[in-house]
């Protein structure tokens, strides 16, 4: 087992300079703002670093060598930890023969029969690089195939970073936005409202399969929400769009929301399906078929075999271990052990949604002041956590981490709660 080394600043009296410093100065000269999107350390606390060197596990280092027990796990792509030997091995065979070439690899054709093998509502797939090429696809299949226009949507929810869906509203439209309509996630009323208003024109509603809102207390779907969802869907003739680019795999290997009784007709993934590499993909039914046939969608670097071989791989793996079961023991003994931890100091905190995927939110923390100390304080000590997004765990956690990791928030605990009073 690799040690947690603290994180210790350097004397202010020395002349040495980080070398995240020192990029960060670079970069602000030749990218815009220094760094974007949600790789950007200007959203964490004070003293976060910006670039990393290597990764290993459950562990990164970043370029001053400091090391992290790591529980972001890329924002959610590594599944089965950094450098899997058994993925890394399948994706440098493939690397070796040829990635970008002028047409596919098998691997396209054996990791679609794979998808369509795994996941109940699936009868087809089709394959992308990120997130939201997998989001918007999924909805142009949705209106082709319905030849309507309107999709429903839960407020605050994310579905990606283009102006149709982007979080913040430079370089958007109000026509890139003209047919969306929002309902409030698990509201039943509120989702009928905005279904009876989009009327005949409805293609679909895009739903994630639990609430994961920046900032805010996570849900789990009300099982009733959940077919009334469906029931909509096929009373109005639009598709039922499950977003699992976040929660997909870590949940469930055949889809979120079959343990509700409820399938999609079209699903989007990303993240952790290639563990790490650079791979997206929309599945749905026979309903969607010829739709999903009839739209022009593309990419130069969309039909790479590295990815492709190292998702099939990640699915070796995922399903030989018992992944979602581990997911749950580890996610359950750091949910367990940081209540503990909060209830001795005397703080309060909330964690909710699924525990492989755990949130900590401290409550009377409307500006995250609390939670941004909490993470600050974990991180000089080596744990990489986040004071306001969901994190993830992966097959490289262990129990052993889980708790040397308790040992660093029973201190940062102490430190909230000391500043509190």
């Amino acid at each position: 087992m690799t040690a947690i080394h603290p994180v210790v600043d350097l004397d202010p009296r020395s002349n040495s300079v980080l070398e995240d410093t020192r990029l960060r100065a670079r970069a602000n000269k030749v990218i815009p703002g220094g760094m974007y999107g949600h790789l950007s350390a200007r959203g964490l606390p004070a003293g976060y670093p910006q670039f990393f060197a290597r990764a290993e596990g459950c562990r990164v280092w970043d370029v001053d060598g400091r090391e992290y027990l790591d529980f972001m796990c890329s924002w959610g792509p590594v599944i089965a930890g950094h450098k899997h030997p058994v993925i890394d091995e399948a994706a440098r065979r493939q690397a070796a023969l040829g990635d970008c070439m002028n047409g596919p690899t098998a691997r396209l054709v054996e990791l679609s029969e794979r998808l369509v093998g795994m996941l109940p509502h699936a009868d087809w797939a089709m394959f992308q690089k990120n997130g939201t090429d997998a989001t918007t696809a999924a909805l142009m299949v949705a209106r082709a195939g319905t030849g309507k226009r309107k999709i429903l949507l839960a407020k605050g929810a994310y579905h990606g970073a283009v102006p149709w869906c982007t979080p913040s509203l430079a370089g958007v439209t109000a026509e890139d936005r003209a047919h969306l309509v929002y309902f409030t996630y698990n509201d039943i009323d509120s989702l009928t409202a905005a279904a009876r208003s989009a009327g005949d024109d409805l293609a679909a509603i895009l739903v994630a399969p639990f609430r994961h809102d920046l900032g805010v207390a996570q849900e789990m779907p009300d099982p009733a929400f959940a077919r009334q969802v469906r029931l909509l869907c096929d009373r109005q003739g639009a598709a039922l769009v499950i977003d699992e680019v976040r929660a997909g795999l870590r949940l469930s290997l055949q889809g979120s929301w079959e343990a509700l009784g409820v399938r999609p007709d079209i699903c989007a993934w990303s993240k952790a399906i290639a563990n790490g590499h650079a791979l997206a993909a929309v599945t749905g039914n026979d309903a969607f078929r010829n739709a999903a046939q009839q739209i022009y969608i593309t990419g130069s670097f969309w039909m790479g075999g590295v990815a492709m071989a190292a998702a099939l791989a990640t699915l070796d793996v995922l399903e030989n271990s018992q992944a979602v079961s581990h997911f749950e023991q580890m996610g359950q003994r750091l949910r367990d052990g940081l209540q503990r931890q909060a209830d001795k100091h005397d703080l309060k905190i909330s964690q909710t949604g699924p525990v492989q995927l755990p949130l900590v939110l401290f409550e009377h923390d409307p500006d995250f002041a609390q939670g941004a100390r909490f993470a600050a304080e974990a991180m000089k000590q080596g744990v990489y956590l986040h004071h306001r997004h969901n994190m993830f765990l992966s097959l490289a956690h262990t129990a052993q981490d889980i708790d040397n990791a308790l040992q660093v928030t029973d201190h940062a605990f102490a430190q909230v709660a000391a500043a509190a009073h």
